[in-house]
């Protein structure tokens, strides 16, 4: 899913649980905490700008109670 300069993450929250995103390159390197608080139940969007990053891939990171998902964005300039 290459972007440029920016993308909405889309994430839905069954219930009301702590949500945390967070976006690391490809060293692992933590670049951006999206979101890091409680929320309730709902369909939720966040935006990752990047224009002060350079091209590349990347991975977020969705936490929230048992749940986990990383998934690749790819960053062209």
């Amino acid at each position: 899913n290459p972007f440029n300069p920016s993308t909405m993450i889309l994430y839905d929250v069954p219930k009301e649980a702590h949500v945390k995103i967070v976006v690391y390159n490809t060293l692992g390197q933590e670049v951006e905490t999206l979101v890091n608080d409680t929320r309730p139940a709902g369909t939720y969007g966040v935006s990752f700008n990047t224009t002060t990053l350079p091209s590349g891939v990347y991975f977020y990171r969705l936490e929230s109670n048992s749940y986990a998902e990383t998934r690749k964005m790819i960053l062209m300039r």
